[in-house]
């Protein structure tokens, strides 16, 4: 998964920058995002999504969100359990 930090969340159509495709708005009932702090899962938000390859970008009020989540300065709704194994071999 690619992000990347756009500067104005209303902002699609504009070219993906790993191929040919365009980056269009996409309505996201649940997405995961990785913090130095954990993970932090953000529902009914929309996202850029490339028409060609799926390459994923995030607005600064997303990237936000999750680091304000991680961190305390915002409430999180409630907390999920996440199952986690090794592969041995």
């Amino acid at each position: 998964m690619t992000s990347t930090n756009t500067t104005d969340k209303t902002s699609y159509g504009y070219p993906c920058e790993h191929g040919d495709g365009t980056v269009r708005p996409k309505k996201i009932d649940r997405e995961a995002f990785k913090h130095k702090k954990g993970f932090i899962i953000l529902e009914g938000i929309t996202v850029g999504v490339c028409d060609n390859c799926g390459a994923r970008y995030y607005s600064a009020e997303i990237l936000h969100a999750v680091h304000d989540v991680a961190t305390g300065a915002k409430p999180f709704d409630r907390l999920e359990q996440i199952p986690v194994s090794h592969l041995s071999g």
